[in-house]
């Protein structure tokens, strides 16, 4: 008898265990996601980066009668000049349109291009310049950019400066050995 109640023990633990190994339970829910885990971090802001303009500060003029800034050319090619040569240019518009020119800001694309502009209106007809002063103590090729914002049809356009500036040439030590030039641009890449 003892036989028979350990068989029958032994097939009801059996039948037990293969029926809770078939019988599932609901998988517990995910985890609700953490924005500060699951949102990428925005990037440092750039130090060398300049306030954008907005154009809704600029006086709107109906376009039959909005003033019309046209540059005699958008872009200035400075070529391959010297270290430390004169870094000014100079971009020459005209208001086309039919009513005053006002221009509310330039601004160089970094801290080696400045520009300067007139604050006055420029009647229609009449001429600009805009004034540009890349900083030419820094070696190597460059391309900048000055956004020029105002009350024109188009009240932004981006205007372009590029070139070259050229290292001293190497100077020999009394030891007889060369210098290196030095790159007061390295780094400066934006």
């Amino acid at each position: 008898m003892k036989r028979i109640l350990l068989s029958v023990a032994v097939i009801a633990m059996t039948g037990i265990v293969s029926f809770a190994q078939n019988t599932t339970t609901p998988p517990p829910p995910p985890p609700a996601p953490t924005p500060a885990r699951d949102v990428a971090a925005p990037p440092p802001p750039d130090r060398h980066a300049q306030p954008t303009p907005t154009p809704a500060a600029v006086p709107v003029v109906d376009d039959k009668t909005a003033p019309d800034i046209v540059f005699e050319s958008e872009t200035i090619d400075y070529g391959t000049i010297p270290h430390f040569a004169d870094g000014q240019r100079e971009f020459k518009f005209k208001n086309k349109g039919k009513s005053p020119l006002i221009i509310t800001n330039c601004q160089g694309s970094c801290g080696c291009t400045v520009p300067t502009w007139p604050k006055e209106a420029i009647k229609p007809g009449k001429s600009g310049v805009i004034y540009v002063k890349y900083a030419t103590d820094r070696v190597g090729p460059f391309e900048k950019s000055v956004t020029v914002t105002s009350n024109a049809k188009t009240a932004t356009k981006v205007l372009k400066i590029k070139g070259n500036v050229l290292a001293e040439p190497a100077t020999k030590p009394a030891d007889g050995t060369e210098e290196a030039p030095k790159d007061d641009h390295a780094g400066h890449n934006h």
